[in-house]
């Protein structure tokens, strides 16, 4: 399962693990051309976020500044320093931000006419005179990604980027990313960290390869599921294994976990009037990284009660992270039916995710939207709605369906990128229209029944 995220083609230098115990004096540094430091450097997170907070919407997990790379090229090792921030020009910072639209944006989330050419020409005219200050040259970014006419591709300030932090999935500050192996499977890479951090400062770098979780080995697991399985109550520990670098050793380490996120999912039961049956009612505030795993608790211990029938409540739920929106889905799916496509410029954006396992419940489900429910929250009402699964109850939704990565620059400060789009199972654009629902009304569940068996019809038909 490949995040919804994408960084531009980039050099495959790894992070060197650093001074350490046991690790030999580093070899003689050589260097690295500014361009390639930039791309080794202005990388995207591992998963997508679709958080609205105020006119905005956030993307990623936010990625460390570069460390010295270790490079393997044919038995021989060289260090790459990094590109301090100080070294970059307020030009060269420009023409940083520059590159990544160039590379991964979108054209259709745009308001106004783009193309390379149109691009090529916004760049010639910004670098012609001198840009003589780092304020500067951040309001030279503003402007020229505000002329995209994309309200979703904004700059992140320094201060603004380091908040970021606060979607640490992991609870350790480890951002993961799926990179393909030679086996046709693909292993779990450290894609960036949070600057002293829990992992950071056991001796985890940009570029390692994750290899374990409390002795359990994670090659061919999904980042959403590595991230998972490191989460747990603050100030408690995690062992993890890691290979340093392409050509580093591996180590072990015990990691004491940051605060993880508070669970966002709600439930209590509910009995029916005039009847003997129970509904089982959950509500889900936002898709963080507790989601997931606290809705199949909910699910379950609801259904250990006797809960006939479910209410799924996604109102005023404006997103969060898109990977724990598409596990959601996969909960209520039977195996192999799609729960999303995603559409963008690069092919590592276009995806098609269908459940890979049947419904965790096969009971009558109503979902209730509202004007507020948007992104990851769109993603589950389409794909249980297009797959029969649940009644859509409520007001029209956001439409919200694009899809942002965050890239850090080499300052510190970032840009958020809209790369990609959300397309529902039965192919229709979510962003701009949201999703209609069947009732604005709370229908009885019978009706309900009657609706989702007329829908199934239709479908084999």
């Amino acid at each position: 399962m490949r995040p919804l995220s994408y960084a531009p083609p980039a050099p495959q230098p790894r992070a060197s693990p650093g001074p350490g115990p046991g690790r030999g004096p580093r070899p003689a540094a050589c260097a690295l051309r500014f361009p390639d430091a930039l791309r080794a450097a202005a990388a995207a997170a591992a998963v997508s976020l679709s958080l609205l907070t105020g006119n905005a919407v956030g993307a990623v997990v936010p990625v460390a500044a570069a460390q010295p790379t270790e490079v393997c090229r044919e038995g021989v090792t060289a260090v790459v320093e990094e590109v301090r921030a100080e070294a970059v020009t307020n030009e060269q910072l420009v023409e940083e931000a520059w590159k990544v639209v160039n590379e991964s944006f979108l054209p259709d989330a745009g308001s106004r006419p783009w193309s390379p050419e149109m691009w090529m020409q916004r760049k010639q005219d910004i670098l012609q005179g001198t840009i003589k200050s780092r304020a500067r040259a951040h309001d030279i970014i503003q402007k020229m990604l505000a002329s995209l006419g994309d309200p979703y591709t904004r700059f992140l300030s320094p201060s603004e980027f380091s908040k970021m932090s606060k979607y640490d999935m992991t609870g350790i500050g480890l951002n993961l990313r799926e990179i393909p192996d030679d086996n046709g499977s693909f292993k779990l890479m450290v894609l960036g960290l949070l600057l002293d951090g829990p992992a950071y400062s056991a001796g985890v770098r940009q570029g390692d390869e994750l290899l374990s979780v409390n002795g359990i080995d994670v090659r061919g697991k999904s980042a959403f599921d590595a991230s998972s399985m490191l989460q747990g109550p603050k100030e408690t520990f995690v062992t993890i294994k890691v290979k340093h670098g392409d050509c580093g050793p591996v180590e072990s380490m015990k990691v004491q976990r940051q605060l993880v996120p508070r669970t966002p999912v709600f439930y209590r039961l509910e009995k029916r009037e005039n009847d003997d049956s129970s509904v089982g009612y959950i509500r889900i505030k936002e898709f963080n990284a507790m989601a997931n795993k606290d809705l199949v608790s909910a699910l379950k211990r609801l259904q250990n009660s006797g809960a006939s029938y479910f209410v799924l409540d996604l109102r005023d739920n404006l997103g969060g992270l898109v990977q724990a929106g598409i596990e959601t889905a996969k909960l209520f799916l039977n195996k192999g039916d799609t729960v999303i496509y995603t559409a963008g410029r690069d092919r590592q954006v276009q995806n098609t995710f269908v459940a890979e396992n049947g419904p965790m419940i096969s009971t009558p489900l109503m979902l209730l939207v509202n004007n507020r429910t948007a992104s990851a929250s769109e993603i589950v009402a389409s794909a249980l709605h297009d797959n029969c699964k649940a009644v859509l109850v409520g007001e029209r939704t956001f439409g919200k369906g694009l899809i942002q990565s965050v890239f850090e620059l080499h300052d510190g400060s970032g840009i958020v990128v809209t790369i990609g789009k959300y397309v529902t199972p039965n192919h229709k654009d979510i962003n701009g229209n949201g999703i209609e629902p069947d009732y604005n009304r709370l229908p009885d569940f019978n009706e309900a029944i009657d609706y989702l068996s007329r829908c199934r019809l239709k479908e084999l038909s």
